[in-house]
């Protein structure tokens, strides 16, 4: 429960903390009301509400705390704020001497506001509390707004982390590609929806009732999604070592060998390579400590390497083609959907000079997989249309053999739990983690006949359309679910969350005051505390 009687500012001062003294060179700007004309583009409040600027309830990015560089304080780097729940880690800590310059400083009862692109679409906001020793330090990509005493911090933070205000902030962002910010003015700027203070504890208490519910419902359906997630891991570690098709195994009588089908692989590959007129690289064979370590295989089956089973597995020169506008996709990881497919409306493009120069070593094609090496490594998309476009280096492309290899068989084999541990035993870590077109034609790869790679193929699809199925509603769900919540949040701030029965409630509370005398309350707030501030 807020109390009006003291603020915000004077609990902090007779914490033993002061502010910095303001300077003549930094004059903080007064709170500047609302226009006449941006009142008039605002949508009507209940009665008793007043739109005001953020400024004109907040202090915006108020001077840093201070006091004995020895103290113990909370440190939140922008990672330790989570997106859109308001979440906070308070794991680090810093001595107060050691962040005071070069970083955002803040108090208890304050809502940091991530800035910079994506951080701010994302909502990473927060009302921070129980801080060490009252002090935290973070990112200067945070704006800090300080509500006085007559405004509830819950109530300013559910309003600055709605979507809406994060996508009209966005359309104001200024910088360069990659570093676009919110700027001080615009969000000190920004019209803010007063209510009388019980009904602003009101409103954010029935959001806390209504949010509980929807993240108990929410909770529910990410589980489900883990398990998904599980489930497909177990199908594809049965599928590629025999188990799905040991019936089918069971019912063939004339049985091919894997080693056979090798035999006729390395041939394929040889004379590809004669025609290309280029040298066929030779990959390691397996060694017998490598195969004892690996999970026993059925009867005709054979482990193999990656490149013994595949044409060639190359990226692109590394040479960074410029844009060309209109000319020729070339994507990179961010252009991958969430469904493995290529978005190519968010792609650069060059210009044919370059696609040409750069796909004499290698380009995609039907048929082929692509395999991120950098970063996001295991977003595999298999290539199964016709298209011009190249795929940046931090891609690895791979080039199938459709005669002797199923190229689906090959591509869910990519997500196995066997090429996750392939992953982290060749990964490098750097700036940025990835793995080797050498070692990935290393991975080891269970190799089986054609015509039972088929039949695994239509197990693992049979079980996993249910699994999609599944996956699809849940993400629906999950869609409806921030929606909603998105609708609370609207309708709290339109003043039309409360029923009759909790707004006569409210209004009889000993404290209740239109938000007309309410901000003139504020304003004696700021000014006596801007008053303190200059003695």
């Amino acid at each position: 429960m807020e109390k009006p009687d003291i603020t915000k500012m004077e609990q902090w001062e007779t914490s033993g903390i002061q502010g910095k003294k303001p300077t003549k060179s930094k004059k903080s700007k007064e709170p500047e009301p609302l226009t006449k004309e941006q009142l008039e583009k605002l949508p009507k409040l209940p009665k008793d509400w007043k739109w005001v600027s953020h400024s004109e309830i907040s202090i915006i990015n108020p001077p840093k705390p201070t006091g004995d560089e020895s103290l113990e304080i909370s440190f939140l780097p922008m990672p330790a704020v989570e997106e859109e729940t308001g979440r906070y880690s308070l794991s680090e800590t810093r001595k107060l001497g050691e962040v005071r310059t070069g970083y955002t400083g803040f108090i208890e009862g304050d809502v940091i506001f991530a800035k910079i692109t994506p951080c701010m679409e994302n909502g990473k906001v927060a009302l921070l509390e129980k801080l060490v020793n009252g002090i935290g330090f973070g990112s200067t990509e945070f704006h800090v707004s300080r509500p006085t005493s007559n405004v509830s911090g819950k109530y300013l933070f559910h309003y600055l982390v709605q979507q809406m205000f994060r996508k009209e902030a966005k359309r104001s962002m200024t910088g360069s590609a990659g570093q676009l910010r919110v700027s001080t003015n615009y969000f000190a700027e920004q019209p803010f929806p007063l209510a009388p203070l019980p009904e602003q504890r009101a409103i954010v208490s029935k959001i806390e009732l209504l949010f509980s519910e929807l993240d108990n419902g929410i909770s529910n359906l990410k589980l489900a999604q883990a398990q998904l997630k599980v489930y497909r891991q177990a199908v594809l570690k049965k599928a590629f070592e025999g188990e799905l098709t040991k019936k089918w195994r069971e019912q063939q009588t004339d049985f091919p060998d894997a080693r056979d089908l090798l035999e006729q692989i390395r041939t394929e590959r040889e004379e590809a390579a004669k025609i290309s007129g280029k040298r066929l690289k030779k990959i390691e064979p397996l060694k017998e400590a490598e195969l004892v370590e690996l999970p026993r295989l059925p009867t005709g089956w054979s482990w193999t390497r990656l490149g013994e089973v595949t044409y060639k597995i190359g990226d692109v020169d590394h040479k960074m083609p410029k844009e060309y506008p209109n000319g020729i996709p070339y994507v990179a990881t961010k252009d991958f959907t969430d469904e493995l497919k290529i978005d190519f409306s968010t792609s650069k493009t060059i210009s044919k000079e370059d696609y040409l120069a750069l796909s004499d070593k290698i380009k995609p094609e039907i048929g082929d997989i692509i395999f991120p090496r950098y970063g996001t490594i295991g977003k595999n998309i298999l290539i199964d249309f016709n298209k011009d476009f190249l795929v940046s280096y931090s891609c690895a492309i791979i080039k199938n053999i459709p005669k002797y290899m199923d190229v689906k068989y090959v591509y869910q084999y990519l997500f196995s739990p066997t090429i996750k541990n392939e992953i982290r035993k060749y990964i490098r870590e750097t700036t940025q983690a990835n793995v080797g077109i050498a070692s990935i034609e290393l991975f080891v790869f269970p190799l089986c006949s054609l015509s039972e790679q088929f039949t695994i193929i239509q197990e693992i699809e049979t079980r996993l359309s249910v699994c999609d199925k599944i996956e699809q509603d849940i993400k629906e769900n999950l869609e409806k679910a921030e929606a909603l919540r998105q609708s609370i949040l609207k309708k709290a701030f339109e003043g039309k969350l409360l029923d009759e029965r909790e707004l006569a409630e409210v209004r009889g509370a000993e404290d209740w005051e239109p938000a007309e005398v309410l901000l003139e309350r504020i304003r004696a707030e700021k000014t006596a505390s801007g008053k303190k501030g200059r003695s």
